[in-house]
């Protein structure tokens, strides 16, 4: 479907450019556009080579170690079906750090971990596994949130389109992820009591 949607935009600007006379405009910014888009993925892939490389670094130092101790009695309190020790845990609090420290990419590997470990504790539960479980459905929803102290993708593009002051969003994405995880945990937990039946 989002296919046909990206399918039917182009095809509409095409159009749109052609009947209004701005067919040269149009090619000259697909052209410019083109430039832009690879300009911004060499960007990118030093910033995520980066920051994925201090991730790894962090852990080799046991300060993820340490940091998911510090987090474990939110995450026991997030999802207290998931018994002490089991390897989703570990999964979904590196992802929880990773998305808190702004480092998304570095959370992707740790979430389709996070989701593959849950995946396993529902067969070991005799669940069927093309269902999602409450603790996936809690982890998605607290990873689509995912509070940021430091937004570091967008602080790259702001900077990479000339901002001014491209950490001038740090404050405004601490409020609105801060506000998303608060009402993303009071969701979580109304619908884990309603599934429990309380």
């Amino acid at each position: 479907m989002l296919n046909y949607l990206w399918a039917f935009m182009i095809l509409g600007g095409i159009l749109c450019g052609a009947l209004t006379g701005n067919a040269e405009a149009v090619s000259n910014a697909t052209l410019e556009s083109a430039g832009d888009a690879v300009t911004l993925c060499i960007t990118m892939a030093g910033i995520v080579a980066l920051w994925t490389g201090l991730m790894e670094i962090a852990k080799e130092a046991g300060l993820v170690e340490r940091m998911t101790r510090g987090i474990a009695p939110f995450l026991t309190f997030l999802f207290p079906r998931i018994p002490k020790g089991h390897p989703a845990l570990g999964h979904i609090s590196t992802n929880v750090i990773a998305n808190v420290l702004g480092l998304g990419w570095a959370c992707t590997p740790a979430g389709l971990k996070a989701m593959e470990s849950l995946a396993d504790l529902e067969r070991e539960r005799g669940n069927p596994t093309h269902v999602a479980s409450p603790e996936m459905c809690s982890f998605l929803i607290l990873n689509v949130s995912s509070l940021q102290l430091v937004p570091i993708n967008m602080i790259a593009y702001r900077s990479q389109y000339g901002s001014a002051n491209p950490a001038g969003i740090i404050l405004p994405a601490l409020l609105a992820t801060l506000i998303s995880t608060a009402v993303a945990i009071v969701f979580c937990k109304i619908m884990d009591r309603r599934v429990a039946g309380i």
